[in-house]
Order: C-alpha cells, then sequence, then structure tokens
C-alpha cells in the first residue's frame, strides 16, 4: 500500500509539473500585412435635379412632376437592372415666406432623379437626353462583383505576407519558427481622388451628346492583423 501510495504521489507530482509548463508564459508577437491592388472604377452614377418657385403651392408642385415624369420616360427607356437603375431621389415643397412680414409669399420645390449602373455608354449618353433636370452630380464607384474578386485576388498575397513577416521575425528574435495566433482579416475600398461636382443645365445644342466621363481608380486593401506564438 505504501508503495502504491509513493506511485501515485509521483505521479501527481509529474502531471502538476507538465501543467505548470503548459501554462507558462510564452513569447507572443503582434504584427500585420496587407496588400493592395487598384481597380477602375465601373459604375457611374449621376444625379438630376431641377427646382421650381411660384405663387401657388399648386403650381409649383405640377411644374416639378412635369419635370421629373419627362426625365422619367427617357430613362426608364434604357433602364435594365444592374446596368442602368433608375430611381427617384428627394421630392420636396416648402412656403417662401416674406421676411418684412413673416407671411408665405409663394413656394418653392425641387425634384430629384438618380441614375447609375455599368453600362456607363448608356448612362453617358442619357445624360444628353435629359433636358428637364439639371445635372447636379456625376460621380464613379466600384460595383461589389469587382471589390469581391479584387478582395479575392490579394488576400493570398497579404496573408503570404504575413507569415514570411511572422517567420522573420521569429528568426531575428532567435526562435525557430512560429505559431499562428489570433488573426483579423479585413478589407478596405479607399476613396481615392474626390471626383469634380458638376451643376450645369443641358443646353439644347447638346441634346443627344453624351456627357464626358472619366471613370479613375479605386485602391482596394487587404489587411491581416493579429499575434503569433513564437516557438523555439
Amino acid at each position: 500500500m505504501r508503495a502504491f501510495a509513493v506511485g501515485l504521489s509521483v505521479l501527481s507530482l509529474s502531471l502538476c509539473a507538465a501543467a505548470q509548463a503548459a501554462d507558462a508564459p510564452r513569447e507572443r508577437l503582434s504584427l500585420s500585412a496587407s496588400a493592395t491592388a487598384e481597380v477602375t472604377r465601373d459604375v457611374l452614377g449621376i444625379s438630376f435635379s431641377t427646382t421650381r418657385e411660384g405663387p401657388e403651392a399648386a403650381a409649383v408642385q405640377g411644374a416639378l412632376k412635369q419635370a421629373l415624369d419627362a426625365a422619367l420616360a427617357e430613362a426608364r427607356k434604357v433602364a435594365k437592372p444592374g446596368q442602368v437603375d433608375v430611381q427617384t431621389g428627394g421630392f420636396s415643397l416648402y412656403p417662401r415666406h416674406d421676411p418684412k412680414t413673416g407671411k408665405i409669399n409663394g413656394w418653392q420645390g425641387s425634384a430629384e432623379l438618380q441614375v447609375e449602373g455599368r453600362d456607363t455608354a448608356a448612362i453617358a449618353q442619357l445624360a444628353g437626353r435629359i433636358n428637364t433636370l439639371s445635372i447636379a452630380r456625376v460621380g464613379y464607384s466600384l460595383s461589389r462583383e469587382s471589390r469581391e474578386k479584387a478582395e479575392s485576388d490579394i488576400t493570398a498575397q497579404a496573408i503570404a505576407r504575413y507569415r514570411a513577416k511572422a517567420a522573420d521575425y521569429a528568426k531575428l528574435f532567435g526562435y525557430g519558427g512560429y505559431v499562428v495566433g489570433d488573426v483579423n482579416i479585413a478589407s478596405d475600398e479607399g476613396a481615392g481622388a474626390p471626383r469634380p461636382m458638376l451643376a450645369m443645365r443641358m443646353k439644347a445644342e447638346m441634346a443627344d451628346a453624351a456627357l464626358p466621363t472619366e471613370a479613375g481608380k479605386a485602391t482596394v486593401t487587404v489587411n491581416v492583423s493579429g499575434s503569433v506564438q513564437l516557438t523555439k
């Protein structure tokens, strides 16, 4: 019995020593790496708007509706899901007050139409055919499909750079290798250079003339960050 008890005691001490060794602090290293790709923006967006004013609310509202209906009719001719998407924006009507008396002396209103899509040629042509609204803003963006493809292409690069950094740093600190710990992978689409704001009335002689545009590029970045455990 005594020999058995001693055997259990030795086994208990061995297990405790192993547990303490497992819980012993190990060297950890935090690091990050990234990969970047420049992708041509492939979605063109144009915002059209107009304002009207007059003494009667109904007349102003009617003029806005007429202008918007005419623009919508033109836009619907080329509308196609994903290629040319059309939607109305804000439509507002509010009173205008006399600064001296505070009484209503007229009405003002505005209407908006938004067109965007990947068929940039059709949208640029459409801009020349809408003459009841003015162009308020023009801008390019990156489609979800193009962004996801770019992310897929560079994620492997970012991870490879992360591993290469971990191996280099482990060696510099005198360790034989590393084990990957917590890792976070995130993507970001840089805004790039701001696109110019346009505000103009398309003149009659410009009818059917395509709007000149330049897409430019967006920067897509995948960041890998986390920690690794350095090993002997």
